[in-house]
């Protein structure tokens, strides 16, 4: 317990002085249609590299990040290198860039927001915030207010990791959100599990209804894709389409045969 409390004040320490160091980097995941592999944008995954652990997972940093508050300047720093990427890209392209919970204690969110697209030149409608539930759960009036602020702006708003929260019905009430994502482990599950599969078409449905669009992460094989395809899951992402690393920008993603 002692060497694990001392790992993680160093990393603590570490991870304060990482955006300096140039440590961090942004990998991007595509966003594709399921049926055709057609890519429509990418997601901003964050990485650090340590200089002398390595690859520290997100897993790892992102909540040391969250409960030291660090993760207030790391989250407007991938805000800001999400936007400036992206504004390179077609303009039929767009970025997904997650926001923690902990950012929407600050009040300037929107503000930020604003900024990173004024500064990048990035078209307000090619971008997408992904929120989890969990940012609805604390200081929930300020946090509607907040999202009302940044879609005002033109950007889209999605609710992340759908399923795994404690009141996923009454947020989608609460917000008029842009996009659905299924959480990957139900995706995971699917080729086993009838209550999983069945859990993806009724959140489809609750899409259809809402004519809100519907995302399932977490695609590694072609049985999955079919799997989702036949569920309507217009939109994909997972290690099947591609993994996080640098931007390549085919029309169609290489190596994928689909039918």
């Amino acid at each position: 317990m002692d060497e694990e409390a001392r790992l993680r004040r160093q990393l603590e320490t570490d991870l304060r002085h990482a955006i300096l160091r140039r440590q961090l980097r942004l990998d991007y995941q595509p966003l594709v249609r399921t049926a055709d592999g057609e890519l429509s944008g990418y997601e901003a995954l964050l990485r650090w590299d340590h200089p002398e652990r390595g690859a520290v997972g997100p897993d790892d940093f992102i909540p040391i990040a969250e409960e030291t508050g660090a993760i207030i300047t790391i989250g407007e720093w991938v805000l800001r290198e999400a936007c400036r990427e992206a504004a390179r890209w077609p303009d039929h392209l767009q970025v997904a860039v997650n926001v923690s919970p902990v950012q929407f204690q600050v009040a300037t969110l929107a503000d930020l927001v604003a900024s990173a697209l004024s500064e990048s030149g990035l078209d307000p409608s090619r971008l997408e915030l992904e929120i989890t539930e969990s940012a609805l759960l604390k200081e929930r009036a300020s946090t509607v207010a907040t999202l009302h602020r940044i879609k005002a702006l033109g950007v889209s708003v999605v609710m992340d990791d759908f399923g795994t929260g404690y009141s996923s019905l009454s947020n989608l009430q609460s917000f008029p959100f842009d996009k659905i994502k299924i959480d990957r482990s139900f995706i995971a599950s699917m080729e086993d599990d009838a209550a999983a599969r069945s859990i993806v078409r009724a959140i489809v449905g609750i899409g259809r209804s809402l004519d809100l669009p519907i995302v399932a992460e977490g695609v590694e094989t072609e049985a999955q894709r079919r799997l989702v395809l036949e569920e309507g899951c217009a939109n994909a992402q997972g290690f099947f389409f591609g993994r996080p690393g640098r931007v390549a920008l085919p029309r169609v993603l290489p190596g994928i045969r689909f039918g």
